[in-house]
């Protein structure tokens, strides 16, 4: 049945309604009593079959917004920018959305039983190409390369509930921060690997995630890389509430390593947020979230995930990670539907740390957006990490450093045609503090230049 017909009946049952309320009271006269038993017997049955459409459509608005939500903020905080599930290349402490669809085909939620396999199904992917520079005073020598990333994703609703979904990338399999692949190694070919593979459960404002699956946190660049995929369980729920807020809550189990003799390595995490309803041009969302990592196995570390930790003299980590995160968000919207502002800010405190390098923070301002053609979005951001304030084998790689570090960013987005970008991104770091800052010289401020081009569908 198509939606304006279905409308058009919705408009008519108050009237239907009441006439049946008046027929059975006896109030309306014998000669207004036209429809006979049989005629009352089917529209009853046509009016309990339109509130069943109703109730289901209602349910399926339900779940795509859940699913809406995922795809926009599983980076920071379910908001434009800054942390949302998403897939352009960020400042480097707040995940901006890219434009509609890059990366991740959007979960399908609700599908009509009588729906086919086509429309079961929702392809989507991107590819970029990225020129980088880097330089500095007297650090090191000055260096140009060029990275190139394609990704290619696939969900399949099985039935209303049941959804699968898995995606190729680009990229080194041992690396789990990262889908670029330097263009290099005299023309090998590109290394390709399955970065995700998950069975999804929907239960309206609830949704369960099973194998390796999309980033269920709000979050930044600060803890969470973009890239970072994790895998075990996971679960996000959100429960609208009057006037637009909501209310969100997001645990996940993660495998980091298991070993069939000897302990694993694991992470218990849960994040709760709300979000406000708009109150005028001003909407605010906060986020809280406890990771707790048990690592009791590094065998199947590698240098890339141990990076800048501080490590002991057997290789292992010399402090525990149990992470305490905050993230506050702003947006504002009085300067017009083209120029949508959002201020979020990110705090980090490892409570498991064996020295005092514990904390970490960022401040990110977007203003813009990159999702029409002609569009354009600028975003600045700072921030800084002590060594073993997160865990460097799933924070971002956006600079050479991967903790101990200060930072400024810059960057610059413009949509030239549908599902194009082009972006400009400026990285001007130097490490924290001395005594961690290893082969940079601690005083040196180095920078990092990229321009890219993006396509996705």
């Amino acid at each position: 049945m198509s939606h304006d017909r279905i409308e058009s009946r919705i408009a008519l049952l108050p009237h239907a309604t009441l006439a049946l309320a008046l027929l059975g009271a006896g109030l309306v006269p014998a000669h207004a009593q036209d429809p006979a038993p049989d005629d009352l017997v089917a529209l009853r049955a046509e009016l309990a079959a339109l509130k069943a459409e109703q109730a289901e459509r209602d349910r399926r608005i339900e779940r795509l917004e859940a699913a809406l939500d995922r795809a926009a903020g599983t980076t920071l905080a379910a908001a434009p920018p800054a942390a949302q599930p998403l897939a352009a290349t960020p400042p480097a402490s707040a995940a901006v959305p890219a434009p509609a669809s890059a990366g991740a085909a959007l979960p399908v939620a609700g599908v009509s039983p009588g729906a086919g396999p086509a429309d079961r199904l929702r392809i989507s992917g991107d590819l970029r190409v990225r020129g980088q520079g880097d330089w500095s005073d007297d650090d090191g020598r000055n260096r140009a390369s060029a990275q190139l990333r394609g990704r290619l994703g696939a969900t399949f609703a099985v039935n209303d509930r049941v959804t699968i979904g898995a995606r190729l990338a680009t990229g080194d399999s041992d690396d789990p921060n990262s889908t670029d692949v330097q263009l290099s190694n005299w023309l090998d070919d590109l290394d390709v690997s399955l970065d995700m593979a998950y069975v999804q459960l929907g239960f309206d404002q609830l949704t369960l995630f099973g194998g390796k699956f999309p980033q269920p946190f709000v979050r930044t660049d600060l803890v969470w890389d973009g890239d970072v995929n994790p895998q075990g369980l996971g679960a996000t729920w959100r429960r609208p509430l009057d006037g637009g807020g909501a209310l969100r809550a997001n645990a996940l189990a993660f495998i980091v390593d298991e070993q069939a003799a000897g302990p694993d390595s694991t992470m218990l995490g849960a994040q709760l947020g709300y979000e406000s309803p708009a109150r005028g041009h001003w909407k605010f969302d906060v986020h809280g979230a406890y990771y707790h990592y048990d690592l009791g196995s590094t065998a199947g570390a590698d240098a890339g995930d141990f990076r800048s930790n501080l490590r002991n003299p057997d290789g292992s980590f010399r402090s525990d990670f149990h992470l305490a995160n905050l993230l506050f968000g702003v947006n504002y919207a009085g300067l017009g539907t083209q120029w949508p502002v959002r201020l979020v800010g990110d705090y980090v405190r490892n409570l498991g740390a064996a020295t005092g390098d514990d904390t970490g923070y960022g401040v990110d301002l977007i203003v813009g957006k990159a999702s029409a053609a002609r569009d354009w979005r600028v975003a600045y951001g700072y921030s800084a990490t002590q060594a073993d304030a997160v865990l460097a084998a799933f924070s971002h790689d956006n600079i050479g450093i991967a903790t101990n570090y200060r930072l400024h960013s810059l960057t610059v987005d413009y949509v030239p045609m549908p599902r194009t970008m082009i972006s400009a991104y400026w990285y001007h770091y130097r490490p924290y503090g001395a005594a961690h800052a290893g082969a940079n010289d601690p005083n040196d401020w180095l920078e990092r230049l990229r321009l890219a081009f993006l396509v996705n569908f």
